[in-house]
């Protein structure tokens, strides 16, 4: 078994920007492990598909585990998998509120601590979290106490991550996306949605998957939030 290709796991993976994260990096001959509840087996031989809730630190190991016993290394991580929950803030149920807590929190602590325990042994490694511009600004009519509350803790993990394994050889990073179109934006919202971003226009899922390329490739690069946004983040 070959190592030399570089290998990367992303959560998420099915479908969205997941699915365009990993179209992304086979473009570039990654060998990719994919993760959703739904994902389905890949009829490529570089995709190994590992299905299940990424919340459940089982999950996190198995991962983990089949991806170093197939591909023998881990290069990068794409925490992409996220829950969003637009709701006005006393509308909120408990289960929301747990389910947004568990894949976009716990589902970041297991993987994360594991592959980074896996990028150790290896002396080099890549982390990516998919956060969001709302962190940074909210946005009147669109409630995300919620994600701001988990994506914002991410935000925050990712500089104190790349501080903490900055002469280990670990970079980590974050991409905070606007709008994104993917199919969970019905079409008729598209023309509202892009009026959201100062550049007149959703961004598409390449838009993401560049940025996190990117990134990979910026060996020089480690604790930045890169909003991939339309210029929202920056102002109106």
């Amino acid at each position: 078994m070959s190592s030399q290709q570089n290998v990367v796991v992303i959560t998420g993976a099915s479908q969205g920007i997941g699915a365009g994260l990993v179209k992304a990096f086979r473009d570039r001959n990654y060998r990719v492990v994919a993760n959703s509840r739904s994902i389905k087996p890949s009829n490529d031989a570089d995709v190994l598909a590992v299905p299940g809730d990424i919340a459940e630190r089982a999950v996190a190991q198995r991962i983990v585990d089949e991806a170093l016993a197939k591909f023998g290394r881990i290069d990068t991580l794409v925490n992409n998998a996220g829950i969003f929950v637009a709701k006005p803030f006393t509308a909120y149920t408990e289960q929301d509120y747990a389910d947004v807590i568990s894949v976009n929190l716990h589902g970041f602590f297991h993987i994360t601590q594991l592959a980074i325990a896996a990028m150790e042994k290896q002396g080099s490694g890549h982390i990516v979290n998919v956060s969001t511009s709302l962190v940074d600004h909210a946005i009147d009519g669109v409630p995300s106490v919620l994600a701001s509350l988990t994506k914002g803790g991410l935000n925050a993990a990712t500089k104190s991550l790349a501080i903490e394994y900055a002469k280990r050889g670990i970079r980590v990073n974050a991409v905070a996306p606007g709008v994104i179109k993917t199919p969970m934006h019905p079409v008729e919202t598209h023309g509202a949605l892009a009026g959201l971003h100062p550049v007149g226009r959703m961004g598409d899922i390449a838009d993401v998957a560049d940025a996190v390329v990117y990134l990979d490739n910026a060996g020089f690069v480690t604790g930045e939030i890169l909003h991939v946004d339309g210029g929202q983040s920056a102002g109106h």
